[in-house]
């Protein structure tokens, strides 16, 4: 019993592992493409003027 609990908390721990990955990977992602964003929207912006 207690062998099953060990491969359920480490199944549990793998998942968190790739859970912080992959949200680790959409910070940095929409830390990029938020400046490019940015970015664009400001040209977009001042081209259209007042």
């Amino acid at each position: 019993m207690k062998n099953n609990l060990k491969k359920k908390g480490q199944g549990l721990v793998e998942y968190a592992l790739i859970l912080v990955l992959v949200a680790i990977v959409v910070i940095v992602v929409l830390t990029v493409l938020g400046k490019k964003v940015n970015t664009v929207m400001s040209n977009a912006a001042s081209g259209l003027g007042p």
